[in-house]
């Protein structure tokens, strides 16, 4: 589908201290990891897969058609930088897949045959009550 190391090639990441409740060693570790990648400027994909990524990764996307992602759930940056990794190949082959056109189905004659025989059954069945009383 695409080349998965080239893609990786073309990341950047940017490391910085995580949010949130921490020991002694919080204020000394950068374990964020911060996935920077630019959509524009990708050699990676072809102009048509550019827009389909651009269209389905519009919530991820900056003004400027930057991807960010972030993880910052393992106390390891090297975890957290695989973590966002593979976040990020997910989302970009998702992206690329095609949906399928809807078809339309029609309504079956048997089945609005049976629905026009219901209602006359239903009229008659009322037109009789009403001669009754």
């Amino acid at each position: 589908m695409f080349n998965e190391s080239l893609l990786i090639s073309e990341l950047s990441f940017k490391a910085s201290r995580s949010s949130g409740a921490g020991g002694q060693h919080v204020n000394k570790t950068a374990s964020k990891v911060q996935l920077i990648w630019d959509l524009n400027n990708s050699a990676v994909f072809s102009d048509m897969q550019k827009k389909r990524l651009a269209v389905k990764l519009k919530d991820k996307l900056t003004a400027n058609g930057m991807v960010l992602l972030s993880s910052e759930t393992s106390r390891s940056q090297h975890q957290n930088k695989a973590q966002v990794i593979k976040r990020f190949l997910k989302l970009v082959a998702q992206g690329l897949v095609v949906s399928k056109k809807r078809k339309p189905t029609k309504i079956p004659k048997s089945v609005k045959l049976k629905r026009l025989s219901n209602k006359k059954k239903h009229a008659e069945k009322k037109s009789q009550s009403e001669t009754s009383q």
